[in-house]
């Protein structure tokens, strides 16, 4: 009788510890992001969110949070995505161009779920490891020290398909939206465990110049009137320009091999940012089809759902489109976060970056951060609760670019209302420095203005990274890279080089622009050069 009963003891404990158990893993919440691709986080709130009808990222500010100072890590798609996945900044995991990013056995955040007990899923644009991109994106990158100027996108132009009732103009994200929420609703809802889904979209990134061939980038900005009607257009203006020779050096070759060096009329460049904004709407639409699938399945109500983006898109922002810039139209992303136990209608002006989605989620999964992050967990800006500890999230973010369209690698603090930008060495490119409150254009740099805010920032700058040893590291792998690809062509290099993006500037003087190429191989080691 004795043992009888210690056994049902036993028994009865067993059975406590595994329906605790069991409960505690239903009582997790699922989590749904939702990523874009070079969305302007600007539009995510007022007085940006008046330009264009975005429903679906209104319904996420309403009942969740919105970060509006939210940044990317890096503005470009693969080394942005690496920092999101990773939890780390890109010359952590050096992830310097769209084809140099993560190994593709690194441990991102949904591995860790998927090893805690979720049930993972991952549709549509990923783009974080390492091989992927075009010939012509990465041998621009491996050669922006090299002293030539040539034009590497094509003119960015407007263009208006289909009609009143064409609402599916990207296939391919409406392909990947329909699969997200088909799984939602075969699967995720008869889950007993917790789910994480991921779904990545190519919109509002520009399409592919169709007319300019096969190495064309994407320099299209494309829409129907459909989507036309959703966007104010009596609120776009024209943005300001500083005159050519008035640019920043790095900022003049970027606006030269951005192909926007020529004159653009107002018209032309409203169009621009009214289609752009037209596309925003539709990729808008797409959150909304899994927001409603959510709701549909009753999954709702214990989901997270995160809406951001890679990076931004300058629109004609300093006569630019396209990212590759510190400036606001192109760094500043969207970050909304949405569910159960958060606080809603909340607008949060902390600093912040996509490094932090990492540590966030896992919080929110209640999983142990094992090993050293670059972010900060935002769960405690954003839970009702008070059980969470108070870690004081740092008053910075920081944003490094190391690709193609600039000529110098790029570091930029931001921290309450400035914002530094300084380039290679930090000596041989003359610094940024902008003051968001007063300039909120970028048009005014105040670094002579302010030296002791300049000095300030740099030291804090290098206390975060030691940005001089990291552009030669960049610069060395540029050449090592570049002299690689070249010697695995043999005598197919001079057609294989001739035929990139840039081959109408190219074959204007093949030799002048080969005997640069030589020189920087095999000549000077200099990290940047002289542009203007």
């Amino acid at each position: 009788m004795e043992v009888m009963s210690t056994f049902l003891l036993a028994l009865v404990f067993f059975l406590q510890i595994y329906f605790q158990s069991t409960c505690q893993k239903v009582a997790r919440p699922n989590i749904v992001m939702v990523m874009s691709d070079a969305f302007d986080g600007r539009l995510s709130f007022d007085p940006g969110s008046k330009l264009v009808q975005l429903p679906y990222i209104n319904y996420l500010r309403e009942l969740g949070s919105t970060f509006v100072n939210a940044y990317t890590n890096s503005p470009i798609c693969c080394p942005s995505r690496a920092a999101m996945w990773s939890g780390q900044f890109v010359h952590l995991t050096q992830s310097w161009n769209n084809h140099k990013c993560l190994d593709a056995n690194a441990t991102t955040w949904m591995d860790m779920l998927e090893r805690n007990g979720y049930r993972t899923k991952m549709i549509g644009k990923l783009d974080y490891t390492s091989g992927s991109h075009s010939v012509s994106n990465r041998v621009e990158a491996w050669t922006r020290d090299v002293p030539f100027l040539l034009r590497q996108e094509g003119r960015p132009v407007s263009q208006l398909v289909g009609n009143m009732t064409t609402v599916r103009i990207m296939k391919k994200d409406w392909k990947n939206t329909d699969k997200a929420t088909q799984w939602i609703h075969q699967t995720a809802a008869f889950s007993y465990q917790p789910f994480a889904l991921y779904l990545g979209l190519n919109l509002p990134h520009p399409y592919k110049t169709e007319s300019l061939g096969p190495t064309a980038g994407g320099s299209t900005f494309l829409s129907s009137p459909y989507w036309l009607t959703k966007v104010s257009s009596e609120l776009i203006y024209v943005p300001k320009w500083l005159p050519m020779a008035s640019m920043h050096p790095v900022d003049y070759y970027s606006t030269f091999t951005k192909n926007c060096s020529g004159d653009f009329t107002e018209e032309e460049v409203k169009s621009i940012r009214a289609f752009y904004y037209a596309m925003c709407a539709e990729a808008d639409a797409m959150l909304g089809q899994v927001i409603s699938a959510l709701r549909e399945t009753g999954l709702l109500n214990n989901t997270v759902v995160i809406f951001t983006a890679d990076h931004g898109e300058l629109a004609m922002d300093h006569r630019q489109f396209y990212k590759m810039s510190m400036f606001e139209g192109s760094s500043h992303v969207p970050l909304l976060i949405m569910g159960p136990g958060l606080m809603p209608g909340r607008q949060v002006n902390q600093l912040v970056s996509l490094v932090d989605l990492y540590p966030t989620v896992l919080e929110i999964a209640g999983i142990s951060i094992i090993g050293n992050l670059s972010g900060h967990s935002l769960l405690p800006l954003l839970s009702k609760s008070c059980d969470f500890p108070k870690k004081q999230h740092p008053d910075w973010v920081l944003s490094e670019y190391h690709g193609c369209n600039v000529n110098a690698s790029t570091y930029m603090l931001r921290i309450g209302r400035w914002k530094y930008i300084t380039y290679a060495d930090g000596l041989s490119v003359p610094p940024q420095l902008f003051d968001l409150t007063l300039d909120k254009d970028e048009l005014h740099n105040a670094v002579l203005k302010f030296p002791d805010v300049q000095a300030h920032l740099d030291k804090l700058l290098r206390s975060i990274v030691d940005y001089p040893k990291i552009s030669t590291a960049v610069h060395l792998y540029n050449k090592k890279a570049f002299g690689a690809w070249r010697s695995s062509l043999g005598r197919n290099y001079s057609q294989a080089i001739a035929n990139l993006r840039w081959h109408v500037d190219w074959q204007k003087d093949v030799f002048a622009n080969e005997k640069a190429i030589d020189q920087w191989l095999y000549g000077s080691s200099s990290q940047v050069h002289e542009i203007v």
